[in-house]
């Protein structure tokens, strides 16, 4: 029995030889230190992972390669025997620090950062060597302490490979493993009007949610840490839009933009190229990035409608395509589809071929957007729904559009009688066309408005492939052609209604005015977008696209009369491309403040958003509301004028104290179309309200009144 014990005694003597022996751990005030090994010791010319293991003070953190917008990396000096190596740190993917307005990349609770070390070839089996480091860190929390720590690690030679250390080997394989792996994915890097679109793609990411990709470069100046990370899916990738540092909007993508991209709970090294944007990396639609539990003291609300599905996504754009009749952008063209439904109300199979080349002209105009949005996006833009309304030559082109066919109603010229569905010969050609176009044109007036149900459906399709986004569009046209195409087709209502006669000419021409309305209000929004002196020139254009369709109508009455109407048609039509071509080219320029129209006569004074103006905003202890609006978005000038300016609103401010903020999306802006996108929207408006004590926002109704506005505020400052 004494055999056996002495026995037992001299094996445990022998295992505790062979294993290194550790020094104590270090404890500073905030962290415990020390080197820890992956095996129990080394051959000669071998290499064996030794880390670095913080155990670091709850609600304090030490810090990544790349410290973000404070803070400062871990350092490592080795002292090491004569031939001996030391490799560079192993760095764990980092979580993200948020501390007020600022974001840092860091470690909380306890890290590993192995370090490879190499013996020489020379080093003799049986001896030990002392390891010796001193690690230099910085240890956070609402304040920074230095602290420093002298390690060792005694590390045995063996004359083979080495055992697996029982305490660490297992541990620091899983850190090694969790290490960003290299060579996985291929990333392109580009400029995009004042953003950086990192396009990323590789077989790794196919089938990976997506949803919380993030992007840590390892240069610190190379973005805006703080700024949110719009996300987009492709079919073999995903790309996002970073926010280049304060002062880099101007420049150039730095040559290897490189960093560690975090997705589906794996992380990769990637190196970007600068070049042109892969296909199949260009998503449908930005998705917020997931936040991590401590970040953005503002708040982040959840993407509308996720997990909704295709079947729910179409069922909730449907209904949002019939309420959009009842949105005020499509008031003028409501007025070109009642005199339709008039001029054909008796003539049975007319009015359902008028109602079924409505729906084509909706359907088509609706896919037709959708597919160009899809493109735009793809090639690197971060847009939104009603991102054509955001390029002033569209919308001078597009109020020349309303001036012409507003005068065609009044009669200054014909192109065809029927062409707004308004006329006797409803079966022709003519008349099928004019239906069409009247459907093509709802459909661009409609465009920058947003309604209920409508919203979180194309949020969902934003983030989708491109066959389920496109069958939401189609969903949205049907719903929005629904109510006059179907009333094509119910006898008891077409019956009840008047019978064309002289009454037609004169309703015909008073619906031209809502038409000469809905140009005033784009030439409002050039103002708006491109200054005073973008007014000029599209008045100059309006009067001679007014002069070109007067000669077009004198060449057409001179016809009919059998006289030669060459020269009248040949003036109009060179008058005609002047006035379009002055309207559209060159570009406009950007005015000093595109939202000081929107400023004057505003009842509530307001700060321009950012996500540093919430967060300053609610660290201040007050409500914060905010408003994402647009010029071109009808919608909004009404809650502007309906909700906005009301005494009852006004008061609430006042009384709450609440920080009111607008973000303007007139024109492009990639912030914005980011921060749209994390609460599940693809446009505006959309109305948030922060609660004063911190939390996610409220998100208010699309169609406001000043109760609506007082009782939220109420909420949030209680």
């Amino acid at each position: 029995m004494r055999l056996l014990i002495r026995s037992l005694a001299l094996l445990g003597l022998a295992a505790a030889l062979a294993l290194p022996a550790a020094a104590a751990p270090v404890k500073t005030d905030h962290v415990t230190v020390e080197l820890v090994p992956q095996t129990a010791g080394v051959a000669p010319g071998g290499t064996v992972q030794v880390a670095l293991r913080q155990d670091i003070q709850a609600g304090w953190h030490t810090y990544w390669k790349n410290s973000g917008d404070s803070g400062a990396p871990t350092e490592i000096t080795w002292t090491l025997p004569p031939g001996w190596k030391a490799g560079d740190i192993a760095w764990a993917p980092p979580r993200r620090e948020p501390t007020g307005p600022l974001m840092n990349y860091g470690y909380q609770g306890q890290v590993l950062l192995p370090v490879a070390i190499t013996a020489p070839k020379s080093a003799k089996p049986g001896e030990t060597v002392t390891l010796k480091a001193h690690a230099a860190l910085l240890v956070c929390a609402d304040v920074c302490v230095p602290e420093d720590a002298d390690l060792t690690l005694d590390l045995p030679i063996t004359s083979g490979p080495a055992a697996q250390d029982p305490t660490w080997g297992g541990k620091i394989a899983a850190a090694l493993e969790a290490t960003p792996k290299s060579g996985e994915l291929t990333a392109v890097a580009a400029k995009a009007d004042k953003a950086i679109r990192l396009a990323v793609v590789g077989a790794s990411l196919k089938g990976v949610d997506i949803s919380d990709a993030y992007f840590f470069p390892f240069a610190a100046d190379a973005i805006d840490h703080a700024k949110p990370q719009a996300i987009e899916r492709g079919p073999g990738g995903l790309t996002l839009t970073l926010v280049p540092a304060t002062g880099k909007d101007a420049a150039p993508v730095p040559p290897g933009f490189a960093g560690v991209i975090e997705v589906g709970g794996k992380a990769y090294e990637v190196a970007a190229r600068d070049g042109p944007l892969p296909p199949e990396a260009g998503g449908l639609g930005a998705v917020a990035a997931k936040a991590p539990e401590a970040a953005a003291p503002a708040g982040t609300a959840a993407s509308a409608g996720p997990g909704m599905g295709l079947i729910g996504a179409i069922a909730f754009a449907f209904v949002g395509g019939l309420i959009l009749n009842l949105m005020p952008c499509v008031f003028p063209v409501l007025a070109m589809k009642a005199a339709s439904l008039a001029g054909h109300a008796h003539e049975r199979r007319a009015a359902q071929a008028q109602g079924l080349a409505f729906l084509a002209g909706v359907l088509v105009t609706f896919l037709a957007l959708a597919g160009l949005l899809i493109a735009v996006r793809a090639g690197g833009a971060a847009v939104g729904w009603g991102f054509q309304l955001q390029s002033p030559p569209v919308v001078a082109g597009l109020a020349l559009l309303m001036l012409a066919v507003a005068l065609n109603l009044s009669g200054l010229f014909e192109i065809g009688a029927s062409l707004q569905g308004v006329g006797s010969e409803a079966a022709s050609k003519g008349g099928l066309a004019g239906a069409f176009f009247t459907g093509a044109l709802a459909v661009v007036v409609a465009a920058p408005c947003t309604a209920p149900f409508m919203a979180p459906a194309l949020g969902w399709a934003l983030t989708q492939p491109a066959a389920a986004a496109l069958a939401v569009f189609f969903g949205l046209g049907l719903g929005f052609a629904a109510p006059f195409t179907l009333a094509a087709f119910i006898p008891a209502l077409l019956v009840r209604l008047p019978r064309p006669g002289a009454w037609m000419e004169g309703f015909r021409k008073l619906m031209a005015f809502p038409m000469y309305g809905a140009a005033a209000w784009l030439a409002w929004v050039l103002a708006v977008q491109s200054g005073s002196d973008a007014l000029a020139r599209l008045f100059a254009a309006a009067v001679v696209l007014a002069l070109a369709v007067w000669l077009l109508g004198v060449a057409q009455r001179k016809q009919a009369a059998g006289d030669n109407p060459a020269v009248s048609a040949v003036i109009g039509a060179v008058l005609l491309l002047a006035a379009g071509l002055g309207a559209i080219w060159p570009n406009y320029a950007e005015p000093a403040s595109a939202s000081a129209a929107q400023a004057e006569g505003s009842a509530i004074p307001y700060q321009p958003w950012s996500p540093d103006a919430v967060a300053q905003a609610q660290a201040s202890g007050k409500p914060v509301f905010v408003n994402f609006t647009a010029a071109w978005c009808v919608t909004c000038q009404v809650n502007e004028k309906v909700a906005f300016s009301t005494k009852t609103a006004a008061e609430a401010f006042a009384k709450t104290g609440a920080v009111y903020l607008k973000a303007d999306w007139t024109r492009r802006d990639a912030m914005i179309a980011a921060e749209l996108a994390k609460h599940g929207r693809a446009g505006v408006p959309l109305y948030l309200v922060y609660p004063a004590k911190g939390g996610e926002p409220a998100v208010l109704p699309q169609i406001l009144s000043g109760d609506v506005v007082a009782k939220a505020l109420e909420k949030a400052g209680g």
